[in-house]
């Protein structure tokens, strides 16, 4: 999506053409339940009436053709325009995304190719990539993020009675910051995960956050397998801990076929785990 470009890059370039965003929700969260805070990519929030102030005081400073904002150094708009040296044209259109946007009734919109080859080059991260991958690399950050909503979503099923539409809220990349899961894998000779999210879910109201570790195998580079992304509840409090061991018993329940053991019925929540984990390993 956005954010600060972690391992991969970030958006757009030239007339951005947006697609139309997919229908509203049959149930959207009433106006009350809903966080009102909105955020842009580079986890900002944009609607408090004091974001502006250091636009006001004349601060800002211009790096290239990205305007910064001094309080972050981060470009307070997209740059889509070709960044210096930049050979070949490359696309600004930005594809909407499935994923509903706190605070809003409309979802997040993925950054362009030409935003993203911004972003690498300004963080010194885009030697090894040329105008002609960037296509390839932003279907890639797209198809990722796509997935880490659905397993998200599957999270949030432990919640459904308490809020049947979650939003995305915010979302921060952590690139350099090794989960604690990550790093026992690597203890035990697995490889390190390229990059890091934590995503901030507005729960009906209640703000809960995610963490994300994205794996690549370079043995199955070229296929839909190479990608792995594990996605939990931060241990943010006991009810986040709850939640893993609720998951992990009806995960491992549906998997062998047995009843969930709490109402010794067919348990969907483990059934739509299951199920997504098999697609992940196949």
């Amino acid at each position: 999506m956005g954010n600060k470009v972690s391992r991969e890059g970030p958006p757009p370039a030239a007339s951005p053409n947006l697609s139309s965003p997919p229908e509203e929700s049959a149930c959207p969260v009433p106006e009350r339940y809903r966080n009102q805070a909105v955020y842009n990519v580079y986890n900002q929030r944009i609607n408090d009436p004091d974001s502006n102030a250091a636009a006001s005081t004349g601060q800002l400073v211009v790096e290239g053709l990205d305007i910064l904002d001094p309080k972050n150094n981060m470009p307070l708009e997209p740059n889509q325009q070709p960044c210096p040296g930049q050979k070949k044209l490359i696309s600004t259109d930005r594809v909407v995304s499935n994923i509903p946007k706190g605070g809003t009734q409309s979802t997040w919109v993925y950054p362009s190719p030409q935003m993203f080859y911004n972003a690498l080059k300004r963080k010194g991260k885009g030697d090894d990539v040329t105008e002609d991958d960037m296509d390839a690399v932003v279907d890639a950050h797209n198809s990722m993020n796509e997935i880490t909503w659905q397993e998200v979503r599957m999270w949030e099923l432990l919640h459904k009675e308490e809020c049947g539409q979650p939003t995305l809220l915010r979302f921060l990349g952590r690139p350099d910051d090794l989960s604690p899961l990550a790093r026992i894998r690597s203890w035990f000779g697995g490889p390190l995960p390229f990059d890091r999210h934590d995503w901030y879910v507005d729960r009906c109201g209640k703000e809960v956050r995610y963490v994300i570790d994205f794996y690549f195998d370079e043995d199955k580079a070229g296929s839909p397998d190479a990608f792995e992304t594990i996605v939990r509840p931060a241990l943010d409090s006991p009810e986040a801990a709850l939640d893993r061991v609720k998951m992990g018993i009806y995960t491992t329940f549906a998997a062998y076929g047995l009843p969930c053991p709490v109402t010794w019925q067919q348990g969907s929540v483990g059934q739509a785990a299951a199920a997504m984990n098999g697609q992940q390993k196949r």
